[in-house]
């Protein structure tokens, strides 16, 4: 069962989160807030898993307020705002949800936050020796060498894996993210948004570009302290 905390300053936008919540019967409400300090008071009394806020409110904003922990849980911003949109994802939320929302786009939200919360609970770091991963695709559990992944590429709630001996990609329903983590770092590095690049495989790197054993993927600047990581390695 994840525990979350809804925030909003409207008492009627906390009561159709709590009722839209009655329909996810893996989630239960803790908490009710009606600002960001109330919040952060709740957040010391109880365990939180996840956090469904509003953006506009009084004193510290729900931008703000998560920008300001340091042990985050998963988030959900609701709001009337399309604006902050990238601002939220920046703080890697789980999700924008636009009022008035849906019953069916809040579930799922819900689902992928759900998604995210097994992963966490499931996920086992291996021991440094390990030189593999494994994934579900086409509901099978597939072990992947690290040596043969090219690069990996990002599709929303899919990611696809691109082997240097195969030409279909594996495809997994897991965020580029979540792949991230298993990965190892001094091997594997995000030098964009939607890329993951097995740096054994880059042959070449200009201003705009990484050139790998089979493609060309987009280099981009705002992952510029990566690749000085990366030429640090070669």
């Amino acid at each position: 069962m994840m525990r979350c905390l809804i925030i909003d300053d409207e008492p009627l936008a906390l009561d159709l989160l709590e009722y839209n919540l009655k329909h996810v019967n893996t989630i239960q409400v803790v908490a009710r807030c009606r600002n960001a300090g109330e919040a952060i008071i709740a957040m010391q009394k109880e365990q939180i898993d996840l956090i469904f806020s509003d953006i506009y409110m009084p004193g510290i904003n729900g931008l703000q307020l998560i920008r300001s922990l340091t042990q985050k849980p998963m988030v959900i911003f609701v709001t009337a705002y399309e604006k902050f949109a990238v601002e939220g994802f920046e703080l890697d939320v789980v999700d924008y949800l636009v009022k008035p929302v849906p019953l069916d786009r809040f579930l799922k939200a819900c689902h992928k936050a759900l998604d995210l919360y097994e992963l966490r609970r499931s996920y086992v770091p291996q021991p440094t020796t390990k030189n593999y991963f494994f994934l579900h695709a086409d509901y099978n559990l597939v072990k992947i060498s690290f040596d043969q992944v090219e690069y990996i590429e990002g599709l929303k709630d899919y990611i696809k894996v691109h082997l240097i001996n195969q030409q279909k990609p594996v495809l997994s329903r897991i965020s580029l993210k979540a792949i991230e983590l298993q990965l190892p770092p001094d091997q594997f590095f995000r030098v964009h948004k939607s890329y993951l690049v097995n740096l054994d495989h880059v042959s070449q790197m200009r201003r705009a570009r990484i050139k790998l054993i089979n493609t060309e993927i987009p280099l981009s600047d705002g992952y510029r302290d990566v690749i000085n990581r990366m030429i640090g390695k070669v």
